[in-house]
C-alpha cells in the first residue's frame, strides 16, 4: 500500500475532519497526530524521522493518506518518496489560525501535556520546534503559516496541489481526486471546544499515575475509532 494523499497543511486547519473525508472517499486508513497514540511505537518513529532516518514503510504501512502534525512537517520529503500521490494543502485565515492553535496545539496546556509524558522529544521535534521561543507571538506565527503555505504552493506543481478549506466542502476535494461525491454530510469533527475537553481529561489521567500515559493513549485511540465513518 502507498499514500495517494500527502497533507502538507499544518494542524489546526480542519485536518481531523480531513482525516474523516478522506478515509470515506479513498475507503483506507488515513494517518493524523491521534494515530501517533494507538500505537506506543509511533512516536519513536517519528523521531528517527526528525533525525534525519525515516523509515516512511513502516511508519504508512496499512495508510492510504495523511493529514496533520506529525507528517505535515515532512510534505517535501514525502513528496518525493511518493510521487505519485496528490498533495492537499488545506488552510484557513492566518490570524484564525494562530488564534486556534494558541488555545490548542501550541497552547500552554499541551506543552505542559508534552512535558509531561516520555515522548517529549518527539513533540519537540516534530510540532514545537519551529515555535521555540514564539508561543502566543500573532506576528511570528501568522507570518510562518504564511511562509509554509507559500512554500508548499512555489514546490509542488498546480495538477499535483490542492489548496483548500474545509468550508468548501466536497466538491473541490472531490474534484482533485476524480471520485464522485457523497451524499452525506462533509465530516466536522475536532472542534475548538472538543480539543479542550480532550486536554482537559488527558492532563487528569497524566497526572493520575503510571498508568495515566496508557489511559491517555487509549483515550486517543478511542477518540479516533468514534470518528470512523460508517
Amino acid at each position: 500500500m502507498t499514500l495517494k494523499v500527502i497533507g502538507a497543511g499544518l494542524g489546526r486547519t480542519g485536518t481531523a475532519s480531513l482525516k474523516v473525508a478522506l478515509e470515506q472517499l479513498l475507503g483506507g486508513r488515513c494517518y493524523h497526530m491521534s494515530e501517533c497514540f494507538g500505537n506506543p511505537a509511533n512516536p519513536p518513529l517519528w523521531l528517527a524521522a526528525a533525525q534525519g532516518r525515516p523509515d516512511w514503510d513502516a511508519i504508512f504501512e496499512g495508510y492510504v493518506a495523511t493529514v496533520d502534525y506529525p507528517a505535515c512537517g515532512f510534505w517535501r520529503e514525502l513528496a518525493d518518496r511518493y510521487p505519485d500521490a496528490k498533495v492537499l494543502l488545506s488552510v484557513r485565515d492566518p490570524d484564525k489560525w494562530f488564534e486556534s492553535t494558541r488555545d490548542t496545539i501550541l497552547g500552554e496546556d499541551i506543552r505542559q501535556i508534552a512535558a509531561m509524558s516520555p515522548d517529549t522529544a518527539f513533540f519537540d521535534e516534530t510540532v514545537f520546534r519551529d515555535y521555540v521561543g514564539h508561543f502566543g507571538d500573532r506576528a511570528f506565527i501568522t507570518d510562518y503559516f504564511r511562509r509554509h503555505s507559500e512554500a508548499v504552493i512555489a514546490a509542488i506543481p498546480t495538477d499535483r496541489l490542492l489548496v483548500y478549506e474545509v468550508g468548501q466542502g466536497w466538491e473541490p476535494l472531490c474534484a482533485f481526486l476524480g471520485l464522485p461525491v457523497p451524499s452525506t454530510p462533509f465530516p466536522h469533527v475536532n472542534t475548538r471546544a472538543d480539543f479542550e475537553a480532550m486536554v482537559a481529561g488527558m492532563k487528569q489521567m497524566l497526572a493520575s499515575g503510571p498508568g495515566g500515559l496508557e489511559q491517555a493513549r487509549q483515550s486517543l485511540s478511542d477518540i479516533h475509532q468514534e470518528r470512523q465513518p460508517s
